[in-house]
């Protein structure tokens, strides 16, 4: 964990605390259906965090997932994640998810749209 603050125009970083990969047993993203931001890491005790934004949150978690599959292949448990965004197999997952998730979200608006428009006889 790294604190981080302004001098003037310079930017300070120090590491608060480190944590192993091996040692971390469970992420906890809370909520899966709402757009939190917040997660717990359990270790041998339980951090309570808070991402930068949800989209940050879940690329941590892919990322810390990915780490593990390369290099310690033991069962790390990601709870109350949305899968569709923790997989790197489903239509959303990309370099630019961001637009994926947008494109997805104007195509269903303007089928809301294309219905709301026809009438009904």
């Amino acid at each position: 964990m790294v604190k981080h603050w302004r001098v003037d125009r310079e930017e300070k970083y120090e590491i608060v605390e480190k944590w192993l990969l091996r040692d971390l047993e469970m992420i906890d993203g809370k909520e899966a259906d709402t757009d939190n931001p917040y997660f717990d890491m359990h270790f041998h005790k339980v951090y309570n965090l808070e991402a930068y934004s949800c989209a940050s949150k879940y690329t941590f978690a892919r990322t810390l997932n990915k780490l593990n599959e390369m290099y310690l292949k033991k069962d790390l448990k990601i709870v109350n994640f949305d899968d569709t965004y923790l997989n790197d197999d489903s239509i959303w997952s990309s370099n630019n998810r961001d637009c994926l998730v947008l494109m997805r979200i104007c195509f269903y608006a303007s089928n809301l749209l294309c219905l709301s428009l026809c009438p009904l006889s």
